[in-house]
This record gives C-alpha cells, sequence and structure tokens, in this order.
C-alpha cells in the first residue's frame, strides 16, 4: 500500500497554498484548490524521489489532519443580561 500523507490547503487573498508536514520544504501554490492538489502530488512525488536519489530513507506518515467545528457562542438576548 502506498504512504499517505497529510496536506493542509490554505487560502490567500488571490490563491492556494499547500503544505505537507512530515516532508519538510514540500510546498506549493495554485490559482485554484485542484490546480494546487495537482502541484502538491507533484511535489510530494518529486521530493520522495529526490530523498531516493541522495540515499535518504522517506518519511514515514505521522501527521493526521481533521476539521474540527466549533459550535458559534450562543448569542446572548437583551432580556439575559446580567
Amino acid at each position: 500500500m502506498s504512504p499517505k500523507y497529510a496536506v493542509i490547503f490554505e487560502r490567500a487573498k488571490s490563491n492556494w497554498a499547500a503544505y505537507v508536514p512530515d516532508l519538510p520544504g514540500c510546498i506549493t501554490t495554485g490559482r485554484t484548490l485542484a490546480e494546487t492538489e495537482r502541484n502538491i502530488r507533484e511535489a510530494i512525488q518529486g521530493h520522495l524521489q529526490t530523498l531516493r536519489d541522495f540515499g535518504e530513507p522517506a518519511p514515514q506518515p505521522t501527521s493526521l489532519a481533521k476539521e474540527i467545528e466549533i459550535p458559534a457562542p450562543a448569542r446572548q438576548s437583551v432580556y439575559n443580561q446580567p
């Protein structure tokens, strides 16, 4: 089975960026999320190939990215104020 690396995608003002926590320096950008995803796949493959070329082991994936939903605070009614 192929390793799966966590990728963090961040939206900027006019583009997207992505990085891989388990592969320091493995980053990319793109105009759209889809383009950035294609770019980060290529960046990961290139990063791992470079490690192999230099006789370095590929780091095992250890990071996990999850979305955590934070409920919005309840709006305070003017009648409930102290």
